[in-house]
């Protein structure tokens, strides 16, 4: 069974919004501020190149503003906009495994002895080299922002998969990228156990509608809440037994909703009405301009909530 010699491209499109849905921060540990054109150079030696059709994957930078852009680094109001392109062969293993089996069944049957292991794995190597060039290619984008004023690298992404993507070319491409996770002082699950069980959150924020709950040690058992008053019985009832916040759906001043992690990773990140709105009187034809807005918007929102956040834990260790 061999698949059709097609290949299949999902370009990252222009661009038509730009609103984060999932955060992990870093932090720079020393101060960061290459000049634009620097980092513009460094990055095309990294910029993105079509997947060679002998090659299971390619990763390489691209313009922010889709693909009618030029320019790998975009900058509004001081914080760099960067954009990493992926695209992977797609082979599915169920394919590649029929194939290993009809060939390994008709060497059983030639031979009068089962195939070794090690044949085995060297005959799915061969095989998978000879469909890889027939396979269709998925590509996906992530982005991320440096904000060199306040100190931060924010990666658009809740997975250590896609932020390691995205930091690791980014260290490939500088040659140093001097970044460390957020660390604050006290314990994030402790803090947000003690909300829910005062049944009152943090002053400027109100809690959503959804949460995660984990008893204490590795075999602990684990409730997932959504849809439901995160002040109501049931959920003191799981506090009393001994559970602990694990995941917390929060909003901050009406602007922005989350659900907060004992990572500090933000994840199902909204921007509420209120903030939309603001961007409405700016109407415009330009969709560079209103992607320039919504990216603004955005940064500035974040650069106000990130250090509150921080200093609910007690601020940064």
């Amino acid at each position: 069974m061999v698949m059709d010699n097609a290949y299949l491209v999902f370009i990252c499109e222009d661009f038509f919004y730009m609103w984060f849905k999932n955060l992990t921060v870093f932090r720079f540990a020393e101060p960061f501020s290459p000049t634009i054109e620097s980092l513009a150079k460094q990055l095309e030696q990294h910029a993105f190149q079509p997947c060679p059709s002998h090659q299971p994957n390619a990763a390489g930078w691209v313009p922010p503003l889709g693909r009618k852009a030029i320019d790998l680094v975009h900058v509004v109001a001081g914080r760099v906009l960067l954009c990493l392109r992926i695209e992977e062969k797609v082979l599915p293993v169920s394919v590649l495994n029929q194939m290993v089996a009809e060939r390994v069944a008709s060497i059983e049957d030639q031979r009068r002895q089962p195939v070794g292991r090690r044949e085995k794995r060297e005959m799915r190597d061969e095989l998978f080299q000879r469909l890889l060039p027939h396979a269709l290619t998925r590509g996906r984008c992530g982005y991320a922002y440096l904000d060199p004023a306040g100190g931060w690298l924010v990666v658009d992404s809740a997975s250590a998969r896609g932020v390691e993507e995205i930091t690791g070319l980014l260290r490939k491409s500088l040659g140093t990228l001097p970044i460390i996770p957020l660390e604050v002082k006290q314990s994030v699950t402790a803090i947000m156990t003690g909300w829910l069980a005062e049944g009152r959150p943090p002053a400027e924020f109100d809690f959503g509608d959804s949460c995660e709950l984990r008893e204490p040690g590795d075999a602990g058992g684990v409730v997932r809440c959504r849809g439901q008053d995160l002040t109501g019985d049931e959920m003191r009832g799981h506090l009393a037994a001994g559970k602990r916040a694990a995941r917390l759906g929060l909003s901050w001043n009406d602007r922005v909703a989350f659900v907060l992690d004992e990572s500090l990773v933000i994840r199902r990140l909204q921007f509420l009405d209120v903030v939309r709105e603001s961007l409405r009187d700016s109407a415009t034809d330009s969709a560079e301009a209103v992607f320039d807005a919504e990216y603004a918007l955005m940064t500035a929102e974040l650069a106000l909530l990130l250090p509150r956040l921080l200093e609910l834990f007690g601020g940064e260790a």
